[in-house]
């Protein structure tokens, strides 16, 4: 064999190794993912209960005409379900990290009180601060808490998208 052609089958061999171990990786990662902060589909979720600090209870159902309604006091229709939609996508929120609650001090990583609860048909979220480690949030999800990004922090449908900016 000349040396050109080992030289070939060496690299070809030493290519077929390298992609059967990035695909061993990645399935070892699928398999083992982290998945998200709840099981629910945020498509069919339909009772969102929002309270944030200084501020009363916000409570929004979302009606059979698809459409979501503020249920405080006299019920209302929201001008823009997507403030609500955002809300609902929170609980496919990829998680980054689980660890368990005992692991913690809530009040240094601000569950106690929390800086937001977020309650979607009945699974309720309580939003600590936000992590050193980078733009990310804590979130206690019953007796977890989960590290996920900081984009997915609720915040009220109420104030209009001009006046986060």
């Amino acid at each position: 064999m000349k040396r050109a052609t080992r030289q070939r089958l060496l690299l070809l061999c030493a290519v077929l190794a390298l992609l059967a171990l990035a695909g061993w990786q990645w399935q070892r990662d699928t398999s083992h993912g982290n998945g998200s902060l709840t099981a629910l589909d945020p498509t069919t979720i339909s009772h969102i209960s929002l309270t944030l600090p200084g501020a009363a209870t916000l409570h929004y159902e979302k009606r059979s005409d698809g459409h979501w309604w503020r249920t405080d006091g006299t019920a209302r229709q929201v001008t823009d379900d997507d403030r609500l939609n955002d809300l609902t996508d929170i609980a496919a929120a990829p998680v980054l990290s689980w660890r368990p609650l005992g692991d913690f001090d809530r009040a240094k990583i601000g569950l106690a009180p929390p800086r937001a609860v977020l309650d979607l048909d009945g699974q309720t979220l309580a939003f600590g601060v936000s992590a050193v480690t980078g733009p990310q949030q804590y979130v206690q999800v019953g007796q977890r808490v989960a590290l996920v990004s900081a984009r997915y922090m609720p915040r009220s449908p109420e104030i209009k998208t001009t006046e986060l900016h």
